[in-house]
């Protein structure tokens, strides 16, 4: 490409830093961040209750915090997918 030439998608390049970026796709899609976060902090909890989950067997330990994570992921993605047709259909004005 020469110097001359304009950029095809210069949004793109405009937006050079991660921080940037990442704010940008969060605007975009908001509740994926808040569903990734979520599978975190439910990992993170799972993982610090084995230490305490009594007499109940490691794998049923490990499948209930999978069914968890999962749950909420679907239920972030699930939020998300209602929000975007809720913007895109009912809050745009009808032509």
């Amino acid at each position: 490409m020469s110097p001359s030439q304009e950029s095809v998608f210069p949004e793109y390049e405009t937006d050079t830093s991660q921080t940037s970026k990442l704010i940008r796709k969060f605007k975009e899609t908001p509740f994926v961040p808040i569903g990734m976060a979520g599978f975190a902090a439910v990992v993170g909890y799972g993982l610090y209750r084995l230490k305490h989950r009594g007499d109940m067997k490691m794998s049923l330990h490990l499948i209930h915090m999978r069914v968890a994570a999962q749950g909420f992921v679907v239920g972030a993605l699930t939020c998300g997918v209602l929000y975007s047709m809720f913007r895109d259909y009912a809050g745009k004005p009808k032509e």
